[in-house]
């Protein structure tokens, strides 16, 4: 499954490349503000915080919501909270866009996410033209050489990555790149299968100084505690905030943890 995404999102890129050649693409993002800091926004604090997600579907669910308007929702959760804003812009199998993170990027103040497939630098400087803060890099997708020269691009761009592992050795290949922030994804992007306790077992060897991201199997408040108490500084959540009707109010319950 994992491969079947990288592949697709790399055909898509390539197409919108030629549309609009990387030298376009590149000075559109040189031309960007400067990136927010995304380190400082989700630093260790004395309560969990949030990266809240803009999500329409996945292979998992299919589609969970429409979000005709995700600038509003993303606004939403700046309102209750959020300390950083996730959007999803895989079109095939997520429904996402790059325009739907330059629409969430003029609406708050936030660090924002690029969350897709990402394997080639084109992604990259797309990703800071859109207006993105931090870009996820997904360690199983990509051989060492390949993660260690995404990494320093979206660093050279002024960005930060999100490096995210799902096993012990992918999470000693995130440090050995230097990365800073780490996600622990519970579920396995080969089978799609779910282990929420996998957070725990990798966290204990994420060494201090570099920021716990929970990603995955969170639908209530009591999942939240669960890995808080696990260790983790942030917890990324995507459906629980597009299914629940009030994502205000959600955000609310979760931070209360």
């Amino acid at each position: 499954m994992l491969d079947d995404l990288l592949a697709g999102a790399l055909v898509d890129a390539e197409a919108r490349r030629a549309e609009r050649p990387l030298h376009e693409v590149e000075a559109l993002a040189l031309a960007r503000p400067p990136a927010i800091d995304a380190i400082e926004a989700l630093s260790p604090a004395d309560r969990v915080k949030i990266i809240a997600e803009v999500k329409r579907a996945s292979p998992s669910r299919g589609t969970m919501a429409e979000i005709p308007d995700p600038a509003a929702l993303a606004v939403s959760y700046e309102t209750g909270g959020a300390s950083a804003i996730s959007v999803l812009t895989e079109q095939r199998r997520f429904g996402g866009s790059l325009d739907d993170l330059e629409a969430v990027r003029s609406a708050v103040s936030l660090p924002v996410l690029r969350k897709d497939f990402i394997g080639d630098p084109y992604q990259v400087f797309e990703a800071r033209a859109a207006g993105a803060d931090i870009v996820l890099l997904i360690v199983a997708a990509l051989d060492q050489h390949r993660l260690a020269s995404l990494y320093s691009l979206i660093r050279q761009l002024g960005m930060t990555a999100l490096v995210e592992t799902h096993s012990a050795e992918e999470l000693s290949r995130a440090l050995d790149i230097g990365a800073g922030l780490v996600g622990v994804n519970a579920r396995n992007l080969s089978t799609f299968e779910l282990d929420q306790e996998l957070f725990g077992e990798l966290a204990v060897q994420i060494p201090a100084g570099v920021i716990r991201v929970a990603e995955s199997a969170v639908k209530s408040a009591a999942d939240v505690a669960h890995y808080r108490a696990a260790g983790a500084d942030v917890v990324l959540v995507g459906e629980a905030l597009v299914t629940q009707g009030d994502p205000v109010r959600t955000l609310q319950d979760f931070l209360a943890v």
